[in-house]
């Protein structure tokens, strides 16, 4: 925009230079972002510091974002309900006689729980209390315990319905239906990752191992567990199908879930749906306030042309297809290591976007390339939020499982990299079940 008084550098040195000044300085993030404004807004005399609070509302101000607090609310009236229980009866029915048993059980029931919840955060703190301590019991290493119960909630942002792909499709205007698509096969790859981790692990240090379950016990599991598990397919199916938008799919989800709860398995008193109710009021304000602080950053981005000088630059180095995207991956690498998802896709996915159009990457792939590469910030330091609730959890320092989280991320890093390199494992499900929603 002509007549700013500072110039694309100067800007994004204040904005980015005081951002990290204050994430060092432990300031939460939402704030950080928010702080990180105020200068430029000071300075620049056709703006104010009320530019602030405008920016902030604008962003709430969408239909769209009103699936997150949706969401999170049926994940929190599935576990009150007693849903958690039936799916982790099913997956030791299903997996508990591979080597490493009750890890095995800790993936699967992460997969199963990603199609209904789309937070990680929610996850890793469920499956933390659930999981931690009963490994320990059975003889697993606390620091692998707690690395594969964070590892494995790192799922629920791709596996749909994911938080992320509501926000993405939001900001960016991508079909939300073929990004619930798109998640499939990654997640699935990645769970399938994540249990040779822990068979490698369970058969080097001899980890528990449970009898293998008999057919009746599975379809005995199978069938009571099918009410919860028909939850994702409502989200999914309907949004595909075009029977309600993103927002009413969450909303009908609560619904199912809250008759699911107090209806059917009957474990929901008052006092669990309260505890639900509350619980979801804190996750949405944290997740949405982020969203408005990260708008407004990124509103400013926009107000000094600051994605166009950083585009200018890596333009010039003439990446093909495979190298923008291992370039746009690293990104998200980096940003999710110091940022929360959601304020990382804000800021940065608009910026990636031109790259990813000039080689013609197709918006889905190059949303799936994002997603998963943010996946990794949630369980590696600074940030690391889901590593960072179940060491709390656990009652141990992050350093101490850093070591098992590693190991665990390189096959997951081949995934990410089958991702970026063969857009058909993204692509193959939209283009089978819904191609109107590709490019």
């Amino acid at each position: 925009m002509t007549g700013a008084v500072l110039s694309p550098g100067m800007a994004a040195f204040i904005l980015f230079g005081l951002f990290f000044l204050l994430m060092f300085m432990r300031v939460p993030v939402a704030f950080a972002l928010g702080l990180a404004c105020l200068p430029a807004l000071i300075i620049e005399p056709r703006l104010d510091t009320m530019t602030l609070m405008q920016e902030t509302f604008n962003a709430y101000n969408s239909f769209i974002l009103l699936a997150v607090p949706f969401f999170l609310l049926t994940a929190n009236l599935m576990n009150a309900g007693g849903t958690t229980e039936r799916l982790m009866r099913l997956s030791r029915t299903m997996v508990g006689h591979f080597p490493g048993g009750l890890a095995q059980i800790n993936v699967v029931l992460s997969l199963f729980f990603a199609g209904i919840s789309g937070s990680s955060t929610a996850d890793a703190a469920s499956q933390s209390k659930i999981f931690i301590e009963a490994q320990t019991r059975e003889g697993y290493d606390l620091s692998f315990s707690v690395a594969i119960t964070a590892v494995s909630a790192v799922m629920a942002v791709i596996v749909p319905p994911s938080i992320l792909m509501i926000v993405w499709g939001g900001i960016l205007t991508v079909s939300i239906g073929a990004l619930f698509l798109a998640g499939m096969l990654p997640g699935l790859l990645i769970a399938l990752a994540q249990m040779a981790t822990v068979h490698g692990y369970a058969k080097a240090r001899g980890y528990q191992t449970y009898p293998r379950a008999s057919w009746r016990d599975f379809f005995c599991s199978a069938w009571v567990s099918i009410p919860a598990l028909m939850t994702p397919g409502i989200i999914i199916g309907g949004k595909i199908f075009g029977w309600f938008t993103a927002t009413e799919s969450a909303c009908i989800a609560v619904l199912y879930a809250g008759v699911l709860s107090l209806l059917v398995y009957r474990e929901m008193d008052a006092k669990g749906l309260w505890a639900a109710l509350v619980d979801t009021g804190k996750l949405a304000g944290i997740t949405l306030f982020c969203v408005g602080t990260a708008s407004c950053f990124g509103w400013l981005l926009a107000y000094y042309k600051i994605p166009e000088a950083i585009l200018t630059g890596v333009s010039a180095w003439d990446m093909g297809f495979l190298a923008t995207g291992l370039f746009i991956s690293l990104v998200f690498l980096v940003v999710g290591c110091f940022l929360d998802a959601i304020p990382a896709i804000i800021i940065c996915a608009p910026i990636l976007e031109p790259l990813a159009k000039a080689v013609s990457m197709d918006p889905v792939h190059f949303a799936m390339v994002g997603i998963v590469s943010l996946a990794f910030g949630l369980v590696t330091p600074p940030y690391g939020l889901c590593l960072l609730i179940a060491c709390a959890i656990a009652g141990i320092r992050m350093r101490d499982a850093l070591r098992d989280v590693g190991i665990m991320l390189v096959p997951m890093f081949l995934v990410l990299g089958l991702v970026i390199m063969w857009p058909q494992i993204s692509l193959f499900l939209p283009s089978l079940i819904s191609p109107e929603f590709l490019r």
